[in-house]
Formats: structure tokens, C-alpha cells, sequence
């Protein structure tokens, strides 16, 4: 009996001897030996050579001097990796893609060939008339009540407004509890309509946006303030003027540059998307450094020509290049914006 126990206990310890530590220290051994930034997560590191990222995790960047990578329905939460599975029928999705659209659209012909659709939803944004009727931002928030529970609810500083409303406005707010009898307690989010209807009469041709101005102090501050123009006006109300303009002609934009990833957390755009980003850039990097654009254009261009790849080295497939390293690339030429 004896024997076999021992045999049997010799055989565990030479399983977990085996399994749970030699083959665990094998695999250790020849990924940091032949596969070292692979096994430590592809990290990346900055100018000052601390980590900035994973060369396979996409990061937001939104700066104009930075090219942006695809949308991102895990908002690029590594732990929460997902598709969005929204039908194209969504409004949810077609306000999404709308957003991304707004402040990059081109005419693709007629006297404005080429140039930006941006200022001329601000400029039909400022008349405040939609579909005949008056009140754009009213009329926004009344027919998508999400979308404007959204703007409550994606920044703490957008509560915080509409509760300073709500303070300011009692008896729109007891006619709000009237309405609505089952909530005797109405948070922001609950106002939001209201709030931007209220908002919408008293400040026709206008949204909230955030304005950054500089204090007595020389420090600057950022708040919210009532807008006429600016992207969050090109790409809220982007949707919206499209249905009002159903025939303009518009240039196709690429793809992966409206439309998110299956995992939501893709580092790569296509070089048809970075070229299309690339006036943006080049101009803003521009205007920051006092330089000529044509130059600081070239610059660019070979930046990206440097980080181009191609499955199978180019035999096959689309042409990428990766946000991150390109942007780093960008950083450490320029700098800091």
C-alpha cells in the first residue's frame, strides 16, 4: 500500500515540478530572450523614455496636431474590448458616424470643390431654423432625448451646468415634477431636455461648448460657455444638416475613419485615412512651430512613409500605419504642441 502511495505522490511532484514550474520558466526564458517587447506587452516608450502605451492598443488622441486613430466602442478600455453591433438603421450609430464626419467633410464639386462643409453647418446652424421651424438645439434634444442625456452624463462639468441651471430655474423645474410625478427628486440627466430647451429659446443660434480663455493671472481656464461655432457644433448637428441638404455632393471619406474596429481597440488606420488626416496636421504643426506648410508638409508625408506596413512586407492587403508610433514619430520631431 505504502509503495504505491509513494509512487503515486513521486508522480504528482514530477507533474507539478514539470508542468507548473520547468515548462512555466521554459516559456519565460525564450520570451524575454527572443520575443522581449512581444512578452512584456509591445510597450512603447516616449522621449524621455518612460512607457506611453502598447504599440497594439489604440489611445484618443483628439489634438489637431495628432493624427486620430478609428472610433472606438470600448473608448479604447483595454479590459473592455468590444464592437458596438449597432444596425446601420441605429440613430445612435448614424449620429456617431455623422459626429466623426462633421468636421472633416469636403465638397467633392460645384464652386466649393475640395473645400471644408464645416462652416457651412455653422453657418446654417446660426440661422437656427430647421425644417421650417425655429430653435435648432430645442428640437435636437426633443426628437433624440438620449443624445442629450449623453452630453449631460459625458462630463462631470456638463452636470454640474445643469444642475447650476436647475438651481436657477425652480419653476421649470417644478413643472418638470408635474409632468413627471414618479420622480420627485430629478437629477441632471433627468433635466436634460428641458434644460436645453429653456436653453435653446434664450440663446437662439447657439450651443454649450467649452471655451478656454486666459485669467487676470496669465493662467488659463477652461468653461462653458454659449457657442456660435466650433467642432462641437460641426459634429453635433452635422446629422441634421445633412437631411436638410440630402442632394450635396460630398468626397468619399475613408472607412475605418467613421467606423470602429471589431475589438474597439485598434492601434492601425489605413494610409488613405492618415493622408486625409494629413492637412490638418501638417497645417496646425505649422501655424505652432511659425514654419512654411509646404514644409512641414513633407516632413509629415515621410514620417509616414517611414511607419507604412503592409501584410506579407506588401505583397497583399491595405497599406497601415499605427497612430501611436506615428505619433511619437510626429513628438519627437516638433515636440510638444
Amino acid at each position: 500500500m505504502l509503495r504505491y502511495l509513494s509512487k503515486s505522490l513521486l508522480l504528482l511532484v514530477f507533474s507539478v515540478v514539470l508542468l507548473c514550474v520547468l515548462y512555466p520558466l521554459v516559456l519565460w526564458v525564450i520570451g524575454q530572450t527572443f520575443f522581449n517587447s512581444q512578452a512584456n506587452g509591445s510597450i512603447l516608450l516616449g522621449p524621455d523614455g518612460k512607457p506611453v502605451g502598447s504599440r497594439l492598443i489604440a489611445q484618443p488622441f483628439t489634438k489637431d496636431e495628432y493624427f486620430h486613430p478609428r472610433p472606438s466602442a470600448a473608448s479604447y478600455d483595454a479590459s473592455a474590448s468590444s464592437s458596438s453591433s449597432l444596425a446601420p438603421s441605429n440613430y445612435a450609430l448614424r449620429d456617431r458616424v455623422a459626429r466623426a464626419l462633421g468636421p472633416v467633410m469636403k465638397y467633392r464639386s460645384g464652386t466649393k470643390a475640395g473645400e471644408s462643409v464645416a462652416p457651412d453647418i455653422e453657418d446654417w446652424f446660426k440661422k437656427d431654423m430647421y425644417k421650417g421651424r425655429p430653435h435648432i438645439v430645442a428640437q435636437w434634444a426633443d426628437q433624440h432625448n438620449s443624445l442629450a442625456q449623453a452630453w449631460v452624463t459625458s462630463d462631470p462639468t456638463h452636470e454640474a451646468y445643469v444642475n447650476d441651471w436647475a438651481k436657477a430655474h425652480p419653476d421649470l423645474v417644478r413643472k418638470w415634477s408635474e409632468e413627471n410625478p414618479s420622480t420627485t427628486q430629478p437629477k441632471a440627466i433627468d433635466l436634460a431636455v428641458m434644460f436645453f430647451k429653456n436653453f435653446s429659446e434664450i440663446n437662439p443660434g447657439k450651443f454649450i461648448s467649452v471655451v478656454t480663455h486666459k485669467r487676470a493671472d496669465g493662467k488659463e481656464q477652461t468653461t462653458l460657455q454659449p457657442v456660435h461655432e466650433g467642432a462641437d457644433i460641426q459634429s453635433t448637428f452635422c446629422l441634421m444638416w445633412l437631411e436638410e441638404h440630402p442632394d450635396v455632393d460630398l468626397e468619399d471619406v475613408p472607412g475605418d475613419m467613421v467606423m470602429t474596429s471589431a475589438s474597439g481597440l485598434d492601434p492601425h488606420i489605413t494610409l488613405q485615412n492618415a493622408w486625409y488626416q494629413l492637412d490638418r496636421v501638417a497645417s496646425k504643426w505649422a501655424v505652432s512651430l511659425r514654419r512654411n506648410p509646404a514644409d512641414v508638409r513633407k516632413e509629415i508625408e515621410q514620417i509616414l512613409r517611414d511607419n507604412t506596413w503592409a501584410p506579407w512586407g506588401g505583397l497583399a492587403g491595405e497599406k497601415f500605419v499605427n497612430t501611436l508610433e506615428v505619433n511619437l514619430a510626429v513628438h519627437k520631431k516638433y515636440g510638444a504642441p
